[in-house]
């Protein structure tokens, strides 16, 4: 049974659609209410506060801690400076991704990694030798994401201009003050999201969860601020071009056969790899694949809306889309044969484009290659074209400001 997280108390009341998911053994809310389109809105038009306590996330320290952790990642952890995060992927020995997600440095010798999967175990068994130390933070930490053209407001009215300054990447720790009698309760602030759009993450121990959200919620009164679940948040990041482990690549350890596998290249994680460095898991592999070029790309198509309004128009119908985003795999075709496949997709609301992420043959990843994808109306499976276009869909120059 999903556990509740730390934030339970307030998010349910307000989960007005009874609308929940398991999300990594926590129960999460997907709408708050129903429809979700003000959820969405409010992380494009003012800002939103996601529960994202279900990351998992493990503390890595000691003096042997980022060579640990440039050992197991794709990318150099040792240039990375204190007060920083960095994103990446980390591999299997064969270059194949097993997950996705961030470290961040506090300060030397101190870590702390996010991840959609468990790592604690396989980096528990990686560690061995080194002089570092694992602490498990996944219940212990609660975490929010503040995410939206309004969060440095909110976020200056909580914490000060120091905080609400923070560079895109950046993190800092700060304090808030508790409720009437309490001590002052530390804040743990990254300058990241998953929404594509201005954004920061706080992080506070469990016991503090509930007056964050409460302070949160009293900063934010004026700045539009509303609670927001999954699935407005799984709009922003289609239209953000961001992967989702499960559904647009399968972790190499849960693949059954070999095509189910990725490496970083496929991905478009490319620029995460840093195969020129010293020794790191799967280094090998992604020298020989950078070497001879990945044989799959995962792109960005725009659905053509003219042909989806006429194929709906042959049936006498209206275009009907989902104002959720979609992640049933669908056939991309290329001349009649099938080159790939689109993963997970939505209509942007802000864009006013339908939009999906797909993986296909190297051949078809160019930008502009005229594509077609699978679409099923009136029980009938048809196709409409695609054209290959750049990610990120929607990148607002406030997100990096």
């Amino acid at each position: 049974m999903p556990l509740p997280s730390p934030f339970h108390a307030r998010t349910a009341p307000l989960c007005e659609s009874y609308r929940w998911k398991d999300w990594a053994g926590y129960c999460a809310v997907c709408a708050y209410d129903t429809p979700a389109d003000g959820e969405y809105f409010a992380l494009r038009q003012a800002s939103g506060l996601i529960d994202v306590t279900p990351l998992f996330k493990v503390a890595v320290t000691g003096a042997d801690a980022a060579e640990l952790l440039s050992w197991v990642w794709t990318r150099d952890v040792r240039k990375l400076a204190p007060g920083r995060v960095a994103y990446g992927p980390w591999c299997d020995e064969r270059g194949q991704v097993l997950d996705d997600g961030t470290v961040t440095c506090w300060e030397p010798g101190r870590y702390r990694v996010t991840s959609a999967e468990p790592c604690y175990a396989w980096l528990a068994r990686e560690a061995r030798g080194w002089d570092v130390e694992l602490a498990e933070e996944t219940a212990r930490v609660a975490a929010l994401a503040l995410q939206g053209p309004t969060a440095r407001a909110v976020l200056r009215e909580l914490l000060g201009d120091e905080a609400a300054q923070l560079g895109y990447f950046h993190a800092a720790r700060f304090a808030l003050d508790g409720p009437a009698g309490t001590n002052a309760i530390g804040v743990e602030v990254t300058r990241t999201g998953y929404t594509g759009d201005l954004g920061y993450e706080l992080w506070v121990a469990a016991e503090h969860a509930l007056a964050l959200w409460d302070a949160l919620l009293g900063a934010g009164r004026d700045h539009g601020l509303q609670p927001v679940g999954l699935d407005a948040l799984d709009v922003a990041r289609v239209e953000a071009g961001f992967i989702l482990g499960g559904v647009d690549y399968t972790s190499a350890r849960n693949a059954l056969i070999p095509s189910q596998r990725s490496t970083p290249y496929e991905l478009g994680l490319g620029w995460a790899v840093h195969p020129e460095r010293g020794p790191f898991i799967g280094r090998e592999a992604l020298r020989r694949e950078k070497a001879r070029g990945p044989r799959r790309a995962l792109v960005g198509l725009e659905l053509d809306w003219q042909a989806l309004e006429q194929l709906y128009a042959s049936y006498g119908l209206p275009p009907h889309l989902s104002t959720a985003a979609w992640r049933t795999p669908v056939p991309v075709y290329a001349g009649g044969a099938q080159v790939g496949r689109a993963t997970s997709g939505a209509w942007s609301p802000t864009l006013k484009k339908n939009l999906a992420l797909a993986t296909v043959g190297a051949a078809q990843a160019a930008l502009g290659t005229r594509l077609a994808i699978e679409v099923t109306v009136e029980h009938e499976r048809r196709t409409v074209p695609a054209t290959v276009v750049r990610r990120p869909f929607f990148d607002p120059p406030r997100k990096r400001a």
